[in-house]
């Protein structure tokens, strides 16, 4: 009777700890890449660009083949993620410019949850990560590369029975690139949409290194996060927009707005699944809020994209929008543009602005550029290249389905007519809706 008894009461315990272990917050783990362009990794497509580690976490979960940042610089993108808002109104519309300082940041929602919250590296727009609210935020000053280290070996050591959310942001790919010790050059295929020279050639190999840098970055904290914390820890890898290239970081094409992002998480997270939904920046916040057992914050832009993780649904978003503003003296041009997933439309609101950059300004970050100005001297291409990317017309639509490197302006053409003044008149509403002065 006693041995039935304990039998009884053995089987009560166990199926009691599974109960606890079922409802215990998970930890929650966000590494995030720099000016990582979403088609630079073979994950993406890329062949001639191996990313291992990105394809070896893709194989724990989901990889999203539609998520978008909320604007293609580095400041607003981030305060977005960090905010839930939308550029107009979280105050950061400008590269280097801070969200309102009234607005409740992601910390304060974990903290409500009990939740230790940390940071390494850039996770805010570098020094402004100091004032998000992390109960600990280091190494956020400009690549100081040692972050992802550090923040492995602040993991190994910690000691709490806090749930945990982690973000480790690394500077990699951002400018300078790296000497090219493992690329070869001449084994790069450079973009058409590009100019081929030399330059390109020496400079694309950089950044392929500095890929290669921030993929063995994603598996160190990847495998320390498990380790460390178990399998009931989400991790998500995302990055907060497109690389230094012309037509990525700082533009409205897919180049700089359509981000990688993976998603891992055991027994919650189908294995080694893609999916179409269309997500956004301003939606990682409250789908960890609502994994970690909290609700969506009422009035913000982002929605929970939870069910998607979940495997409950495979849409999300009908359309996303995206903002640019400028980055100070280097980039005057303010535009906006709405992405239903294949049409693209581009409203660039001073159209009378050369478009400039560090690309165009800054000759050590893109010491390419000259070669192409050079060549645009004597070759058509060259020359068609260089006018594209410096004078923009008033609008652009694209069919990214049909032509995926947004080459061929649909604008002009009436077979395209209705499509236009559909998506000009959602444009108009939702910048309304934003109280969006166009800046």
């Amino acid at each position: 009777m006693l041995s039935s008894f304990c039998t009884i009461a053995a089987c009560v315990l166990f199926l009691g700890s599974l109960a606890a272990q079922a409802a215990s917050p998970p930890n929650i783990v966000v590494f995030l890449s720099d000016d990582h362009t979403r088609i630079d990794s073979s994950l993406y497509g890329s062949v001639d660009l191996d990313t291992p580690n990105m394809r070896r976490v893709a194989q724990h979960g989901m990889t999203f083949d539609n998520a978008f940042v909320v604007s293609p610089s580095c400041a607003p993108s981030r305060a977005a993620l960090l905010t839930g808002l939308m550029p107009a109104r979280n105050g950061a519309e400008f590269n280097h410019a801070r969200p309102r300082k009234d607005i409740k940041k992601l910390p304060a929602y974990f903290q409500n949850l009990g939740y230790e919250v940390v940071s390494f590296g850039k996770v805010g727009h570098y020094r402004q990560t100091s004032e998000y609210g992390f109960d600990i935020a280091k190494l956020f000053d400009y690549h100081q590369d040692q972050c992802v280290n550090e923040a492995v070996k602040w993991l190994n050591e910690r000691d709490s029975d806090k749930p945990l959310v982690l973000f480790v942001g690394t500077n990699w790919p951002h400018v300078p690139w790296p000497p090219a010790t493992d690329v070869v050059a001449k084994n790069i295929d450079i973009p058409f949409h590009h100019v081929r020279t030399p330059d390109t050639r020496r400079a694309r190999a950089k950044y392929y290194q500095a890929i290669q840098r921030m993929d063995r970055d994603l598996g160190q904290v990847f495998d320390a996060a498990y380790e460390k914390l178990g399998e009931n820890t989400l991790f998500l890898h995302t990055s907060d927009h497109g690389a230094q290239w012309p037509f990525a970081k700082w533009n409205l094409y897919d180049e700089g707005i359509r981000t990688p992002m993976i998603a891992v998480w055991p027994k919650q997270v189908a294995e080694n699944v893609r999916t179409d939904a269309k997500v956004q920046w301003v939606d990682i916040l409250p789908t960890l809020l609502e994994a970690a057992g909290g609700e969506t914050p009422k009035g913000i832009d982002g929605r929970s994209f939870l069910p998607v993780l979940e495997g409950d649904t495979d849409t999300h978003r009908d359309v996303i929008f995206v903002t640019h503003s400028g980055d100070g003296e280097f980039n005057d041009f303010a535009s906006r543009a709405m992405h239903d997933g294949r049409y693209k439309y581009i409203r660039n609101l001073e159209p009378e602005n050369v478009f400039t950059s560090h690309v165009t300004k800054v000759a050590e970050d893109s010491p390419y550029w000259a070669s192409w100005v050079e060549k645009a001297k004597t070759d058509e291409h060259a020359a068609a290249v260089v006018r594209r990317y410096q004078h923009r017309v008033p609008e652009e639509l694209y069919d990214t389905a049909s032509d995926p490197k947004e080459l061929r302006n649909l604008i002009d053409d009436p077979a395209y007519a209705a499509k236009l003044d559909e998506m000009r008149i959602a444009l108009d509403k939702w910048m309304a809706e934003q109280n969006d002065k166009g800046n």
